[in-house]
């Protein structure tokens, strides 16, 4: 068993990415999904493949040479009072299914600090904010009720700043990460929550991929900051192209989004720009907010 935290993650796509780089580090983890994927993984681990500064192509990352122990569940089989940490990585619609807003009432009940790495910050997490007020925000939600036990000082989340998806014709245990950057994460209201958290960052920071040509420092860490502001770096971006890629006639791609008619694009951009600097106009630990990739 490894020496490290206990992590339980909700969601096995996206959460796979976070899942590596703490099997790397050493950690426990359990990713929650359905059953047939959680079987796969089970079976035959997951697969990450990493960009490397340097090098051709990718590194692909199988999580059964990892230190860490790795496993997966359906949410109805899932103890959450069993670990240190709970790590929201689903989709936010996805939390309205009865089996996983099952599991986050027992992880609410529990008192189990959650970090959030969706697109979408829990509306808990926006309690944390002052200056946001939370009542208009509810109807953006699929079902803001999910949220509402959930305590706002022991939940906190990351800008969405690394980027991952399934690779066509593989298996869904394989993703690929396209934007190798940094999950930056704002600390939590506790001292010994965030403590745990600079610990985990850390461990991920120092930890290396043994390799044939020895060993790799892979790309995307966590980093742990004092702002609570700094989740929302990455909205003027995703608001901009990410979030405008459905309309009323279907799905387009990002650079369509964007590119179509780029004043349009820039308008949007800098208006959701402003919004965030607005939001934490009487705070000193806003600073400039940072919007570049590679923050």
């Amino acid at each position: 068993m490894p020496a490290g935290n206990r992590i339980l993650i909700l969601g096995a796509s996206y959460g796979s990415l976070f899942a590596t780089k703490l099997l790397l580090a050493g950690h426990s983890v359990k990713l929650v999904c359905p059953p047939a994927a959680a079987r796969l993984i089970n079976a035959e681990g997951t697969r990450v493949s990493f960009p490397v500064k340097g090098r051709h192509g990718f590194i692909e990352v199988d999580s059964r040479m990892l230190p860490g122990q790795l496993s997966a569940d359906a949410p109805d089989s899932v103890d959450p009072g069993a670990f240190d940490l709970v790590v929201l990585a689903m989709q936010e619609p996805q939390f309205r299914l009865p089996e996983v807003r099952n599991l986050l009432a027992l992880v609410a009940a529990g008192k189990i600090p959650c970090l959030s790495i969706m697109n979408m910050p829990p509306l808990p997490f926006l309690a944390r904010i002052s200056s946001v007020a939370i009542d208009p925000c509810r109807a953006s939600y699929s079902d803001a009720s999910v949220w509402d036990e959930l305590d706002a000082s022991l939940i906190t989340h990351c800008s969405a700043d690394p980027q991952a998806s399934h690779v066509a014709d593989r298996p869904t245990n394989v993703i690929q990460v396209r934007l190798p950057t940094n999950f930056r994460a704002a600390r939590f209201e506790s001292e010994t929550h965030t403590a745990m958290l600079r610990m985990i960052a850390a461990d991920i920071d120092q930890a290396r991929l043994d390799t044939a040509g020895g060993k790799l420092d892979l790309p995307v860490k966590l980093k742990v900051h004092e702002s609570v502001f700094v989740p929302l770096s990455k909205w003027p971006m995703l608001i901009a192209g990410n979030y405008r890629c459905i309309t009323s006639h279907g799905m387009r791609s990002i650079d369509v989004a964007v590119y179509t008619d780029l004043v349009e694009s820039r308008s949007v951009y800098e208006w959701v720009l402003g919004l965030c600097r607005s939001l934490g106009a009487e705070h000193d630990d806003l600073g400039n907010l940072c919007t570049g990739v590679g923050c």
